[in-house]
């Protein structure tokens, strides 16, 4: 099926994917014009939105499945990538780069601990995608350009587990407070 007839191409209604879809392209365009945003050598602003893309991927998968997780990744890529240009091409193609890599993996590892205790897939794939994006985000861009992209990157990678820790509760809310009728997957 196709978005016109109200769907997306995993079958599900297109209404359900629209608010991760959102949250997700806002978060990359914002994340995007504040990791320009220096707090001090150490840490970005960037570094305290970008967390919540893998909230929306982990409630997302949790709730609608992988396929969706990746279809609401690989669209909220387009949307926030192409925005992003706007900001500035270097900061669109690093982030677009990291982000769909370090996406793609924490839908994976998520889905292989989707059974384990509730936020132990959500917590680890979100460790491992965040040190991911982090490597790839900062090296592309920000190399040779002389900023301090090195502590950058090692302030960002510490202020995504302290989110991806805090994030938890708001995981776990979402998840339990969603309704039934609308899920696609039972949370494990």
């Amino acid at each position: 099926m196709t978005i016109k007839s109200g769907m997306n191409p995993t079958g599900i209604p297109f209404r359900l994917l629209l608010p991760p879809l959102v949250a997700m392209a806002l978060v990359i365009v914002l994340s995007n014009e504040l990791v320009q945003h220096p707090i001090n050598d150490w840490l970005t602003w960037g570094a305290i939105s970008y967390p919540i893309a893998f909230l929306v991927t982990d409630t997302t998968n949790r709730l609608l499945g992988t396929k969706n997780a990746r279809w609401v990744v690989a669209l909220g890529f387009v949307i926030g990538v192409a925005l992003s240009l706007l900001v500035d091409v270097r900061i669109a193609i690093a982030s677009g780069s990291a982000f769909l890599v370090a996406q793609m993996l924490d839908i994976s590892v998520f889905n292989q601990l989707r059974r384990a205790v509730w936020w132990k897939a959500p917590l680890v794939s979100s460790v491992i995608g965040s040190a991911v994006d982090t490597a790839l985000f900062f090296s592309l861009a920000f190399a040779g350009t002389g900023l301090p992209w090195i502590t950058w990157a090692w302030g960002d990678f510490g202020a995504k587990l302290f989110m991806a820790a805090t994030l938890l509760p708001v995981f776990r809310l979402i998840v339990t407070y969603y309704p039934a009728r609308l899920r696609l997957e039972e949370p494990a």
